[in-house]
């Protein structure tokens, strides 16, 4: 089947050439396939090289009657943005139904982060000598210490660490890498996890790869994982958010910019291809800024 053939190439450039992770392949699908669903209800979908603005318009009506969240929209339009522009590069369509698509801009959300305090709980609640956390520790301090993203730290090998230096050698998205230091209580950590629980557990499961953190079974640690760890950790403070695993990328961007980092260095710390994305860290400190100006200033 045609459609079929296309979402293979697709997906196999997103994989090959854009070298994006698997949780990002399947979010493409997703959004690529709930397009079609939407068409299917609504008078049938024919085929990714007759869909026109009329289908646009039709799956913008269908998520708008859906309540589905802004950011939510912006993401699938910009998934089928991306379809359909590697569909016109390879000649199966000659236009983008979605290239003049415009969507209301509303006020982005300010990330979410941890304040020092709260970060110290965290550090608190992974103590301990068992083999998972010395890894729970030793995971939480290189994510606050780098502020690298889930999927880099969940596909971090041994040989992008240089603890002579200090520094970590991040693979980032879209095949883009970037040098980030890491401090004492971070080396320290790593030191301890790779001494007494990483090479245990890789011995007792007969393991032998290259990844920096593993699972209870000696495999590679993967997202979802390290999503479940962090859920785990709040848990046991007396913190009452919810966390996510981006609060300490967040965090980490936030506590530099508190304390005085120049914010193309943020900018270049975290990966950032624009720096407007970086930019909105910077309202977070200021909403912080104002917020201890009332709370302190007498008059």
């Amino acid at each position: 089947m045609l459609e079929q053939k296309l979402l293979d190439q697709f997906v196999d450039y997103l994989v090959v050439n854009r070298h994006y992770s698997e949780d990002t392949k399947k979010s493409y699908l997703e959004d690529i396939n709930n397009f079609v669903e939407c068409l299917d209800q609504n008078g049938g979908f024919k085929g990714f090289t007759a869909v026109n603005r009329f289908d646009v318009e039709t799956y913008l009506t269908f998520m708008d009657e859906k309540n589905y969240a802004d950011g939510t929209i912006a993401r699938r339009i910009s998934s089928l943005r991306s379809f359909f522009n590697f569909l016109v590069r390879n000649d199966a369509v000659k236009n983008n139904p979605f290239e003049l698509v415009q969507l209301r801009r509303k006020g982005r959300k300010l990330p979410r982060f941890f304040y020092e305090k709260e970060m110290q709980q965290l550090f608190e609640a992974v103590k301990g000598d068992d083999l998972l956390s010395i890894r729970n520790s030793a995971l939480l301090e290189l994510l606050y210490a780098t502020g690298m993203r889930v999927s880099e730290c969940s596909n971090l090998t041994m040989s992008q660490l240089d603890f002579t230096n200090g520094i970590v050698l991040i693979h980032g998205k879209g095949d883009k890498d970037r040098y980030v230091p890491f401090g004492e209580y971070a080396q320290t950590a790593l030191k301890k996890y790779f001494e007494e629980s990483r090479t245990v557990l890789m011995k007792q499961y007969d393991q032998d790869h290259d990844f920096v953190f593993i699972n209870s079974r000696g495999q590679q640690l993967t997202s979802r994982g390290i999503e479940y760890i962090l859920n785990k950790v709040i848990k046991q403070t007396s913190l009452t958010a919810d966390i996510h695993p981006h609060m300490i990328r967040h965090t980490f961007a936030t506590h530099l910019l508190d304390n005085g980092a120049d914010l193309r260095t943020v900018q270049e710390m975290l990966g950032h291809s624009s720096l407007s994305t970086t930019q909105i860290y910077t309202h977070v400190t200021m909403e912080h800024l104002q917020k201890d100006y009332k709370k302190y200033f007498p008059r």
